[in-house]
């Protein structure tokens, strides 16, 4: 019987205390069915690059003992502030959990660093990161299933008009009128509008498209998109698509790009009732302007899983807007960690043999 993904992650699961050597196989078919791809430059080939003698880690999916399984003889340091890693950091050739400034410039002999996230926005001002001195690795795509489920989760609860029943809800009230049930709607038929297919974006794109959505979207580089994107559109053409859907989802990283991306113009653009879902990063939405889209009507409603600013104050309008559904950065909770494990194994092995990292962080775009 062949191997599946699913069988890989059991086994994981009920090793995780005491992992042993991930074999290469099930490696492949992670990268294959998530589209995990290698960097350009084997490290091997970048001056400096030694086979590592000490790694300073958070755990970010491996243990203490998981790191010293796959790399014996590497002194492993398991630290749980940025302090501690600063303060141990001289003489590593990694840095687990980190990017800063400050821990780098004290890890001098460090030529990788390895996040936790998928986003790296907060390490593109880092010297060492910027000046490609330090080779960056994230964790894109290895949340991507679960975040794709929140933002369809999201999509949902705007068709389905809860952001009002559940704020009737915290009142005691119920909250019966033909008027609210004339509000919600079936997404099936409705057309997505995918910003960014990306790990995330093509995700979402896949389960819409399952629930019987059309789905179109955008990327940056190129109109290829899997079969079930009606249709692939390059940034350009972002307001023309907008103006076509009902949903539009947004999965774009923060670069100076998508800064600020999605404001007044954007809105006005949009088709007039759509419904916005952010799932990427909040600064990529202009805060002011989404709020005066929804409450003239252009917007219909907004659910968001990140916001700028964040964390959101106690005061923030957006907060009492019966059409405005906020989770607090949480779309990446549950069913990633055992990924995580696998990538980062994989790099350290990777990195040991003086080959190209999965998952290279490109400074000059960001991601």
């Amino acid at each position: 019987m062949r191997t599946t993904l699913f069988h890989v992650l059991i086994l994981l699961a009920v090793t995780s205390l005491g992992t042993t050597a991930i074999a290469q196989s099930d490696i492949a078919e992670l990268t294959e069915q998530m589209g995990i791809t290698a960097g350009d430059t084997a490290m091997r080939d970048i001056p400096g690059w030694r086979a590592p003698k000490k790694i300073v880690m958070r755990n970010i999916g491996l243990s203490l003992a998981d790191v010293q399984t796959a790399l014996p003889g590497v002194e492993v340091l398991e630290v749980r502030s940025e302090a501690d890693a600063v303060a141990n950091a001289k003489g590593a050739d990694a840095i687990i959990g980190w990017c800063s400034d400050a821990v780098l410039e004290a890890a001098q002999d460090a030529l990788w660093a390895q996040i936790s996230s998928a986003g790296a926005e907060r390490c593109m001002a880092t010297k060492r990161i910027a000046s490609g001195s330090v080779v960056l690795t994230n964790m894109q795509k290895m949340s991507s299933p679960v975040i794709a489920e929140h933002a369809i989760a999201l999509t949902l609860s705007l068709a389905r008009n809860l952001p009002l029943y559940t704020k009737a809800m915290r009142k005691g009230e119920w909250y019966w009128s033909s008027e609210t049930t004339a509000k919600m709607q079936s997404i099936a038929g409705r057309t997505m509008l995918v910003v960014g297919l990306g790990g995330i974006g093509t995700e979402v794109a896949r389960r819409a498209a399952a629930l019987d959505m059309r789905v179109i979207g955008t990327r940056r580089s190129s109109r290829e998109g899997p079969d079930f994107v009606d249709y692939v559109g390059l940034s350009d053409e972002l307001f023309e698509l907008a103006a076509d859907a009902d949903f539009i989802v947004i999965t774009v990283p923060l670069t100076t790009e998508t800064e600020g991306l999605f404001n007044k113009d954007f809105f006005s653009a949009a088709k007039r009732g759509a419904h916005i879902v952010n799932v990427g990063r909040g600064k990529t939405i202009v805060t002011d302007d989404l709020i005066a889209a929804l409450e003239t009507g252009q917007i219909a409603g907004a659910a968001l899983d990140v916001t700028d600013p964040e964390p959101l104050p106690s005061d923030h309008p957006l907060w009492q807007m019966e059409n405005v559904l906020i989770t607090p950065h949480v779309s990446w909770g549950g069913g990633n960690s055992i990924r995580q494990g696998i990538l980062l194994k994989e790099n350290l092995r990777r990195f040991a043999a003086g080959d190209a990292l999965l998952n290279v962080v490109d400074p000059e775009l960001g991601y």
